[in-house]
């Protein structure tokens, strides 16, 4: 079969993508990041393995182009005015987290037996988390506008912030190897630098907007250009000795402020993912199996570290600044994982001669569990919150005032009293809450995202942050007053489970003796008995209902 393939560069290549799918589909199974797949074939395409892995050249040009394209997109994100716009909580959560997983790791790595550069490297990488998979899986969740998601994201734009920082003292190191003196390579990066950010400055205050603007017109060529664009500046930064990463990263920057970022981004993300199965496949090339199972030890310490040391930092921090502990906890558990870019990290080190092979089998170890544990950790969030409710207030203050700033509630002495108690401020919500005002009816509201509890404040309307899966915020309710309590907020996937918020709801009026009426919201009729059982009054079936009026109306209107 070897032979086969070492034959044909395509039948190399085919082999590998099948590879990669088949992995691919195996990791979707168990409900984690396609990156899980994508390291794990990397690993058995490798010498170590499968051997299938023949065409190391072609394989390391189909990976830089992948690195660049990954990089390009991280700088689509980092639009300048949002950098500016950071929040305090964002910006020393980020920053705090990113010292004390350093600080700390470095240590261990030392007590581990490693030597000092080689534990600065793996600290380092140990700071960087996968802001790709936290973003899918707090959309997924429908998280990412509530108040721990906005913070989670903010302080993983710190973290790209520092990843660039990170790989521009690496890349003046890489670009001093060759020299005489350190000053002159440092005098090369410094200008190569400069002149870069110059033209990318005037890129993206004349040029970037009408450009992209007349592209934009075929969506292909678009996307055609940003590839083009991306490697353009990789091979620029390259040759002025900024590396490819930061070259890439600055073509996405120099189109971040561009009303076609997101178009760009949506065109590219695929091939991104294309791209880094081969950056995957040519690391797991290098990597030996008997070195990997050496680390084994290792690895579960720093994994362990990154695990539980990453998401408590956050909470302390997170408490220490006014936020309650359950809103720490499910913003620190997206930091509990290392990320792709920990691995680009460590090969570059590795191709200085800074790092040995172990050490990059390590971080892949590492990077291995920490993903994968952390997605289910993410993914039972709130269950987790529930379990280390206790253990955790030892991180909260008396009065977690920060929580009560951003819910703008406008009576500091606690929500007011409502014949309606609405869970879900959404379009649907609101038209719920139209319709009972206009009966005479008080309606108090309840939404995970701020910026919405903070609209309907400005209306004239009661409102308090929150969620309705956290018994403590539903037990703060005046509930003994409300005649209903209304969820209008449907699950995400449609079914029944364990973090289904509509349960935890229902669970925690139950326990509180609501004496009022439930109303839940549903998208199928499969779901109704289920909820019916756990106590719900009334199940909204908002497409069904909806489709039931139009119909009444159609067949009323007149001939």
């Amino acid at each position: 079969m070897q032979d086969i393939l070492a034959a044909s560069v395509f039948y190399e290549i085919a082999a590998l993508l099948v590879l990669g799918a088949a992995v691919g589909l195996i990791s979707v199974l168990l409900r984690q990041p396609l990156i899980v797949g994508l390291i794990a074939a990397g690993i058995l395409a490798g010498p170590s393995a499968l051997g299938l892995a023949h065409s190391h050249e072609i394989l390391e040009l189909l990976a830089e182009l992948g690195i660049a394209v990954l990089l390009f997109l991280v700088g689509l994100k980092l639009d300048l005015s949002m950098v500016r716009n950071l929040g305090t909580v964002a910006l020393a959560t980020g920053l705090g987290q990113v010292a004390f997983t350093a600080g700390a790791g470095f240590f261990i790595c030392l007590a581990l037996g490693m030597d000092p550069l080689t534990s600065v490297y793996v600290a380092v990488a140990l700071t960087f988390s996968s802001t790709i998979i936290i973003v899918k899986l707090l959309s997924d969740k429908r998280e990412i506008d509530s108040l721990h998601g906005r913070i989670a994201l903010g302080f993983l734009i710190v973290q790209d912030i520092v990843v660039v920082l990170a790989m521009v003292v690496v890349s003046a190191m890489a670009a001093g190897a060759g020299q005489d003196t350190a000053l002159a390579a440092l005098v090369q990066v410094v200008l190569g630098g400069v002149l870069m950010l110059a033209a990318v400055g005037l890129i993206i205050r004349y040029i970037a907007e009408p450009m992209t603007a007349r592209l934009a017109r075929s969506p292909e060529l678009l996307a055609g250009f940003a590839i083009g664009w991306a490697a353009l500046l990789a091979a620029i930064g390259d040759y002025v000795g900024l590396g490819k990463e930061l070259g890439g990263l600055l073509a996405g920057v120099s189109l971040a402020s561009s009303s076609y970022r997101e178009a760009i981004a949506a065109r590219l993300s695929s091939l991104r993912d294309f791209l880094l199965l081969f950056f995957f496949i040519a690391l797991g090339a290098r990597l030996d199996l008997g070195l990997l199972g050496e680390q084994v030890g290792a690895a579960m310490v720093l994994s362990l570290f990154v695990l539980i040391g990453n998401p408590l930092i956050v909470v302390a921090i997170m408490g220490y600044m006014g936020y309650r502990r359950r809103t720490g906890l499910l913003a620190g558990l997206t930091v509990a994982q290392i990320s792709e870019f920990s691995l680009i990290f460590m090969a570059m080190g590795l191709a200085l001669g800074h790092v040995a092979e172990a050490s990059l089998g390590l971080v892949t170890l590492v990077g291995m569990v920490t993903i994968a544990l952390s997605t289910y950790m993410i993914m039972h969030s709130h269950r987790l919150a529930a379990w280390l409710d206790r253990p955790l207030r030892v991180f909260e203050r008396a009065t977690p005032h920060r929580e009560t700033e951003d819910a703008g509630e406008v009576e500091a002495k606690g929500p007011p009293r409502a014949d309606v108690v609405l869970f879900g401020l959404g379009r649907f919500g609101s038209n719920i809450a139209e319709r009972l005002r206009a009966r005479g009816l008080s309606v108090l509201g309840v939404d995970f995202d701020p910026e919405v509890v903070r609209a309907w404040c400005r209306a004239g309307h009661p409102a308090v942050y929150g969620d309705s899966s956290d018994p403590e915020l539903v037990a703060s309710l005046p509930l003994s007053h409300a005649r209903w309590v209304v969820s209008a907020a449907p699950a995400v996937t449609g079914a029944l489970t364990h973090e289904d918020h509509r349960l935890a709801l229902l669970d925690a009026l139950r326990e509180l003796k609501f004496q009022g009426q439930v109303a839940v919201t549903a998208h199928g009729r499969g779901e109704v008995e289920g909820l019916q059982a756990r106590g719900a009054n009334l199940v909204l079936l908002p497409f069904q209902d909806a489709a039931a009026r139009a119909a009444e109306l159609i067949g009323e209107a007149p001939r």
